[in-house]
């Protein structure tokens, strides 16, 4: 019997997951290990490269940590809910002219749901992943932070956890930088862990073209949305686009077009198949609305005071006002104007370095 109990650790075969599963193992939990399986890269259509999720060396990768250190591993296939859900919406949100975020739908939606049921089934009290961030229990709530290494901060992705998902999660790697769980690898003999490059693509697009996996999801695409207008904002014709799904908000490169000034995409419009262009400045704005908020460190966003928001994964943030017009929607009013917010990307709260919560942009 363990000192600690027994944990679900989701490990992908990469480097973060399998030194989160050696740390808990050495501090006495009994570690379990599964490796979610997401997306068949067979049959994506895509190249043949993979990332750290989901290919079958990485799933064996995981598999011989566990085997080596004496503790379970097993697979769970995934790929049905997955596809339903993630790639469906993934496909469905260019098709509406917005761009998706489906990492935080899948933690939201999909892993965290598949680890919790698992662990049930298994007498597991906690599930634990390779996240750079923090979670503690404060004033009866549990409230994620920022993980120590500001450069892999992952927090951004985990505003859409519920309460009841962070009471029993556990984030060994937010007091650590990423160096240092490089160096625990090289510490306990794994050198050819430590040295696997990390993924920064979505999983189910691994050669980094979601145009060609639109393309590949939805017959006869191009036909129907190629030969729509580029528009400037005086609603001057500037030439023919390739298709509005394939174009995101702050986009330069690849529009095919030369008036002088380099052009920015600055708005989609899916019912009229335009695209608005304009100059970088005419990408700045001080407004958006936000929807379905889900909140961690409070049950309800203090109204009146300045909270930093986030709009990108990699953005430092901009301090706003935010005010609720309905239970489920949010005014965010920029002090200073910032540039590029996409409908369909997330609006992420942060109080210091504690994240309050998020939502999608809707307008």
């Amino acid at each position: 019997m363990s000192k600690k109990g027994k944990v679900l650790v989701a490990m992908s075969g990469g480097i973060d997951s399998s030194v989160t599963a050696l740390l808990l193992h050495e501090e006495g939990y009994e570690v379990i290990g599964v490796t979610m399986k997401t997306w068949d890269y067979a049959s994506s259509g895509g190249s043949s490269k993979t990332t750290g999720c989901c290919s079958l060396d990485d799933i064996n990768d995981a598999r011989i940590l566990a085997v080596e250190y004496g503790f379970h591993h097993m697979i769970i296939d995934i790929r049905e809910e997955f596809g339903d859900y993630i790639i469906d919406n993934f496909v469905g949100e260019y098709m509406a002219g917005r761009t998706p975020n489906p990492c935080v739908l899948c933690n939201t939606h999909i892993k965290w749901d598949a680890l919790l049921r698992r662990a049930d089934q298994l007498g597991c009290k906690f599930i634990a992943t390779g996240h750079y961030a923090n979670v503690r229990q404060e004033n009866g709530r549990y409230v994620v932070s920022k993980g120590l290494d500001e450069n892999k901060d992952q927090s951004y992705v985990l505003w859409g956890l519920t309460q009841k998902a962070l009471a029993r999660t556990i984030f060994p790697l937010g007091k650590y930088t990423k160096s240092a769980i490089r160096q625990m690898a090289l510490d306990r003999g794994h050198e050819e862990l430590a040295k696997k490059s990390e993924s920064y693509e979505i999983c189910f697009v691994p050669d980094n073209d979601y145009r060609g996996f639109i393309k590949r999801k939805v017959d006869g695409l191009e036909e129907k949305v190629k030969g729509g207008d580029f528009i400037d904002l005086q609603g001057n014709i500037l030439g023919k686009h390739e298709g509005y799904p394939f174009y995101t908000i702050g986009q330069r490169k690849g529009l095919g077009i030369a008036v002088g000034d380099p052009l920015y995409v600055l708005k989609i419009n899916a019912s009229n198949n335009t695209v608005l262009l304009g100059n970088k400045e005419d990408l700045n704005r001080k407004t958006m609305k936000v929807k379905n908020p889900n909140l961690h460190k409070y049950d309800r966003l203090p109204e009146g005071t300045e909270i930093l928001t986030k709009i990108r994964y990699k953005d430092a943030g901009a301090m706003a006002e935010v005010k609720y017009l309905a239970d489920d929607e949010l005014e965010v009013d920029f002090f200073a104007e910032v540039q590029g917010i996409a409908p369909g990307q997330s609006a992420v709260f942060y109080e210091g370095n504690d994240l309050l919560g998020g939502g999608f942009i809707s307008e």
